[in-house]
């Protein structure tokens, strides 16, 4: 497969994902089903907000604000890869009667080879970090909306 196309496929991909994780946190609407008003609704609101981060361990704004997980050693894949090709190439230069071209032929694509997993390993990463992100306020809303319907609110 080509770069273009997994590169279309990368995009079509997110394209793809990105609803269902915004879905995954969206934010609860409340409508005051006992004639609650604004005034009391937003008192409520926040007594509610207090208790679920309290009860949960997680603050919404937190959580949201966290950085975006990182590799915690780049270039690793790259380096590892160039050393496998290394040795395979000099396996195959072997063969052919030239050890050396053989093994800086084999680490260039060892290291390519390399940095496309550093690519994947990165985008997985990220992607769970994100779907950690989501489990953590999703908790942080059920717990929220608890509270709220407890106090006579519809909660959807």
């Amino acid at each position: 497969m080509n770069t273009k196309a997994m590169k279309r496929q990368c995009v079509l991909a997110l394209t793809l994902a990105l609803p269902c994780l915004a879905a995954a946190a969206a934010t609860p609407v409340v409508y005051p089903a006992k004639g609650q008003s604004a005034q009391q609704q937003q008192t409520d609101q926040g007594e509610c907000h207090t208790w679920a981060v309290q009860n949960t361990g997680v603050d919404p704004a937190q959580v949201a604000t966290q950085p975006a997980a990182t590799s915690s050693q780049p270039g690793g894949e790259r380096l590892r890869g160039a050393a496998r090709g290394a040795l395979g190439g000099a396996a195959i230069g072997a063969i052919a009667g030239d050890t050396g071209k053989g093994a800086g032929v084999g680490a260039v694509v060892g290291t390519m080879a390399g940095g496309h997993r550093a690519r994947q390993n990165q985008a997985g990463a990220q992607q769970q970090a994100q779907s950690n992100k989501n489990a953590q306020i999703n908790t942080y809303y059920r717990a929220y909306s608890a509270c709220l319907e407890g106090r006579g609110y519809t909660v959807k």
